[in-house]
């Protein structure tokens, strides 16, 4: 969990960064004074909850909560501010919070018990799956799935790459295969590693992360807890975990990524 703290006011912006750190210790906690300084942190480094004075000098925390929501539609906005009249503003925002002065960790607490968006894993994921480095797989619990055949697991790449779109056996084999012919031969291989993989996900009961059709395949997002999903969603932790490497053992991700608009 990644929050970011802002005040003008030298003491204020202390006190606001202890009450935080009493009350998440293990966040990663930031503070500023500058609001530009924050907003450009957050739009590198990415933000889960922001925690805002509202009256400050320049750009007041309203202001800033419009920037903000423009980086992360999903950031939780938390306003901080000594100023009541400010609260129809901070909640025409859909704002997660606001916390009158003094600020105390209790406070702090009952706001984070509260988030408009909950920052908590999947519950309902299948399959964790790593794609920034090595791509790789594991069960929920954390343990690696053994595909029986690399290319099995390269065809599972391709289609989490895909982010639920259908995939024709076409499409696959040209991302795999991109100079070989498509003819019943590769055809037919395709058909024996789509196999395989089912197989393997069979395995350890996550199926259901493909949907099959006539001739095509996708993955159902819903079941994946995906880093590089999270990345398109500005999720702090994904962003910071991104460091320019994407399925590194496979040739045809590191072009078909720098499509991707982050």
């Amino acid at each position: 969990m990644r929050i970011l703290c802002v005040d003008d006011e030298p003491l204020m912006l202390q006190m606001l960064e202890m009450a935080v750190k009493e009350a998440k210790p293990d966040a990663d906690i930031t503070a500023f004074d500058d609001q530009d300084e924050l907003l450009e942190d957050a739009k590198s480094g990415g933000c889960d909850i922001a925690f805002l004075d509202i009256h400050m000098r320049g750009m007041n925390g309203v202001e800033l909560a419009k920037e903000l929501k423009a980086v992360n539609p999903k950031m939780n906005i938390i306003f901080v501010t000594g100023f009541s009249e400010y609260a129809g503003d901070a909640m025409s925002l859909h704002a997660s919070g606001y916390i009158m002065k003094p600020v105390t960790a209790e406070k702090i607490r009952k706001e984070l018990e509260d988030l408009r968006f909950p920052i908590e894993p999947k519950s309902n994921a299948l399959l964790k799956v790593q794609c920034f480095g090595n791509f790789d797989v594991f069960t929920p619990d954390g343990k690696p799935v053994h595909f029986e055949r690399s290319r099995s697991k390269e065809i599972f790449a391709y289609l989490i790459h895909r982010h639920g779109s259908s995939c024709t056996i076409k499409e696959i084999a040209a991302a795999l295969f991109e100079d070989e012919p498509y003819d019943k031969k590769q055809q037919n291989y395709i058909q024996i590693l789509i196999s395989a993989m089912m197989k393997s996900l069979k395995k350890i009961g996550a199926e259901e992360v493909i949907n099959k059709t006539y001739n095509s395949l996708s993955v159902d997002v819903n079941l994946v807890d995906c880093d590089y999903y999270r990345f398109a969603e500005l999720d702090a932790g994904a962003v910071n975990a991104y460091q320019n490497e994407y399925m590194s053992q496979y040739y045809w991700a590191d072009f078909m990524f720098n499509d991707f608009d982050y």
